[in-house]
């Protein structure tokens, strides 16, 4: 749910780590995500709701850009800047390129699904018509061992 506070945050990668956890207590795979403005005011911040929706586009960051599209009544979000805790899938990576978002920031890397620094590495891809400022690693430790503990918890 988009319940962020309006005002600039000094740790959005923080907000965006207990989004993560709110979605693991619900079962679904704990990655959060904060989109905030220029200023740093968070437009919108939710966790992956996946199961919840029955909704396989319904990742975190697809929730807050679509959320944040919605509360500026605009397609693009150039001024803005999306912190989640696990590296875009390529899914997430095309729509963060739509949506020609200034910055992304993401916790732990994702050798099996990811798509910005693995996989198809979706903005070095010739016909990626935007690619954010990229900054992996941020709180990578605390964002890889939640997903590390909830996929043990399940085997």
């Amino acid at each position: 749910m988009n319940d962020a506070p309006k005002e600039p945050l000094e740790n959005p990668m923080a907000l965006a780590l207990s989004h993560a956890r709110n979605a693991g207590a619900r079962a679904e795979v704990p990655v959060g995500a904060v989109l905030v403005d220029a200023s740093g005011a968070v437009l919108a911040a939710d966790g992956n709701r996946m199961i919840e929706r029955g909704d396989p586009t319904a990742h975190a960051e697809m929730l807050v850009i679509r959320a944040a599209g919605e509360a500026l009544g605009a397609p693009r979000l150039a001024d803005c800047d999306l912190y989640v805790t696990l590296e875009p899938c390529p899914m997430c990576a095309a729509a963060i390129s739509f949506a020609r978002l200034r910055r992304l920031y993401f916790g732990a890397y994702d050798a099996k699904g990811g798509g910005v620094e693995h996989g198809p590495r979706i903005f070095s891809q010739p016909t990626c018509h935007h690619a954010p400022e990229i900054y992996g690693g941020i709180e990578e430790t605390k964002a890889a061992e939640l997903l590390k503990d909830f996929f043990t918890e399940r085997r």
